[in-house]
């Protein structure tokens, strides 16, 4: 296929670029694919063993952090964010996995990835950006390019008549 031209208006500025609608494709496929595992395997890990709690991670936030006591009272709700967190991730992966849900699912996991930016400060290996951040960005990209229309079940779950008769619906899909 042969390279697409495109203008976008940024930050107030003018800007022109070429791409390839088939290596974006692939990109952003790929992508999804990966932060689909990543996710996944973070959740099932902890869904399987029957000792994980995210009481240890609450209580040992860095005193530096200014959000030490608020992420210490959290462990209050332990019995809530144990099952939320691991249910959470598992279901995340599955949805970027198969491509059903994307923005919902993605929107889901950059506001956990938000969470566990907020509580790792200060990072060890960074000044601001970690890895955290990055995935909710990342997250973030593969909604808003409706990456699940791509090889993912979003497409077909577009063409069905409850979402047609109801387009606001497509808000969750992509």
């Amino acid at each position: 296929m042969s390279p697409k031209n495109a203008s976008a208006k940024l930050f107030g500025r003018e800007v022109e670029f070429t791409y390839s609608e088939t290596w974006i494709a692939y990109a952003l496929f790929t992508l999804r694919l990966m932060m689909g595992w990543v996710f996944f395997y973070a959740g099932i890990v902890k869904v399987i063993d029957p000792n994980w709690s995210a009481r240890p991670f609450l209580l040992n936030v860095d005193q530096a952090n200014p959000l030490v006591d608020v992420w210490v009272a959290m462990a209050d709700w332990v019995w809530l964010l144990t099952p939320l967190n691991q249910v959470g991730l598992t279901l995340v992966g599955i949805a970027l996995l198969v491509g059903a849900f994307v923005r919902l699912s993605a929107f889901f996991g950059a506001m956990m990835m938000l969470f566990y930016w907020a509580s790792a400060y200060p990072f060890p290996d960074a000044i601001f950006i970690d890895f955290h951040l990055i995935y909710a960005f990342l997250l973030f990209a593969l909604g808003a390019a409706g990456a699940g229309r791509i090889l993912g079940l979003d497409q077909w779950i577009e063409e069905l008549d409850i979402v047609k008769n109801n387009p606001r619906l497509t808000i969750l899909l992509g």
